[in-house]
C-alpha cells in the first residue's frame, strides 16, 4: 500500500531534522503537505524567501537556532480580515501550515530567540502572539524556552483560547494577549516578557516618569500599568485588556511587560525600547541630580510626530501641569562621601 504524507507528517519530519528525501518516490503526498514541503524548499512568492530560509535553518539545527544568527525575516503579517471555519479541520491544518503563515512561526522563533540572549526572558518565560486571520492566532507553546523554539513548535488558538493545530501545547498566559486583541483590533502581536529593569518598574508598581527622552515619547507613548492578578487567569486577561486598549506598553504589577503592535517586530522594538527606557531612568535618577524635564511644550510637538506615524495618543487634550507629571517616581536619595 502506498504510503499518505500528510501536513502534520511534514511538520514531524521537520522537528525531527529528517530529509524529504527519505519519503519513498511513490508516496502520496496530499496538498497541504506539498505547500509545506514547498515552501521549505522554493517559495512560491519571493515576499517568503527570507522567512522560509529562517525557517529551515531553525529545523535543521539540532538546538533549534538558526545557522547565521544575524539572520532575521522582515517582519511579516497575514490578512487578518480573512475568517477560517473552524468547524473544519482539513481547512485549519491547510492554513497552519500555509507559506504565509510558516514565514510569521519563523520569525516568532527569531524574535523569541533575541529575546533570550538579551535576559529578556529566562527558564520557560515569557511568550509571542501574532493575530494571522479575523478569528485565529499564532502562539508559543508553554514550557520551551524562548531561545530554542522552532517552527514546528508553534499553537494554533481561536480567540477564546481554543487550540485548534499544534502538537505543542499553547500557552497558558495567551488569555493576557487575547485580553488585548479582542479589545484593540490594531493589536497585531504581543510579546510579554520578564527584562529586569521594566520588570522592576513593575515590581515597584511604579510608572517611569515622561518627558525625559524624545524617542520613548515618540515610540512608546504613555505607558500603562495593570492591576496584579494571577499569571494565565481570565481575571488576567481583563486587568490587562483594558489597560492595553490604550496602551502599547503595559506593565504588569509584581509580573513583568507586555507591549503589541502592528506586527512581531514592531511588539519586540517596544519591549527593547521600555527596558533602555527604565535602565536609563533608574541610572539617572541615582547621579544626585534632579531630573531634568524638556517640559509639556516640546511633549506636544513629540505627540505630534507620533501621529504623523500613525500612532494614536489618548494624552491629547491633557492639561499641561499633568503631561510632564512624575507620578508616583521618586530618585532614591544618593549617599554623600562624609566632609572631612
Amino acid at each position: 500500500m502506498r504510503k499518505v504524507i500528510t501536513a502534520a507528517d511534514v511538520e514531524r519530519m521537520l522537528c525531527a531534522g529528517e530529509s524529504f528525501a527519505t519519503i519513498p518516490a511513490d508516496a502520496i503526498i496530499t496538498p497541504s503537505a506539498r505547500d509545506l514541503m514547498r515552501s521549505r524548499k522554493l517559495p512560491a512568492r519571493p515576499f517568503f524567501a527570507k522567512a522560509s530560509a529562517v525557517a529551515k535553518a531553525m529545523a535543521d539545527k539540532p538546538d533549534g537556532r538558526p545557522a547565521n544568527s544575524a539572520a532575521s525575516a522582515a517582519p511579516h503579517s497575514c490578512d487578518c480580515s480573512q475568517s477560517i471555519d473552524l468547524k473544519n479541520p482539513a481547512a485549519i491544518q491547510k492554513f497552519f501550515t500555509s507559506p504565509a503563515v510558516e514565514a510569521v512561526k519563523a520569525q516568532m522563533c527569531d524574535i523569541g530567540r533575541r529575546m533570550w540572549e538579551k535576559d529578556y526572558v529566562d527558564g520557560n518565560g515569557g511568550n509571542i502572539t501574532v493575530r494571522v486571520a479575523e478569528n485565529l492566532v499564532l502562539c508559543t507553546p508553554t514550557l520551551i524556552s524562548k531561545g530554542f523554539m522552532k517552527p514546528c513548535d508553534m499553537c494554533l488558538i481561536d480567540l477564546d483560547g481554543n487550540q485548534m493545530a499544534g502538537t505543542k501545547k499553547r500557552t497558558s498566559e495567551a488569555l493576557t494577549h487575547l485580553g488585548i486583541m479582542k479589545r484593540q483590533p490594531k493589536a497585531r502581536a504581543c510579546i510579554h516578557a520578564h527584562p529586569v529593569h521594566a520588570t522592576a518598574f513593575a515590581v515597584a508598581s511604579v510608572i517611569p516618569p515622561s518627558c525625559l527622552i524624545p524617542e520613548a515619547e515618540v515610540f512608546l507613548g504613555e505607558i500603562g500599568m495593570a492591576e496584579y492578578q494571577t499569571p494565565g487567569t481570565p481575571a488576567n486577561g481583563k486587568a490587562v485588556g483594558e489597560v492595553g486598549v490604550n496602551h502599547q506598553v503595559v506593565l504588569m504589577q509584581n509580573h513583568g511587560v507586555i507591549t503589541w503592535g502592528d506586527n512581531v517586530e514592531d511588539a519586540h522594538w517596544k519591549m527593547e525600547n521600555i527596558d533602555a527606557y527604565c535602565r536609563t531612568v533608574w541610572i539617572a535618577s541615582q547621579l544626585g541630580s534632579p531630573l531634568h524635564s524638556f517640559g509639556a511644550d516640546k511633549l506636544k510637538e513629540l505627540i505630534a510626530i507620533r501621529q504623523k506615524l500613525g500612532m494614536s495618543d489618548q494624552r491629547l487634550g491633557t492639561k499641561d501641569c499633568k503631561l510632564c507629571d512624575p507620578g508616583d517616581f521618586r530618585a532614591a536619595p544618593v549617599s554623600q562621601p562624609p566632609k572631612t
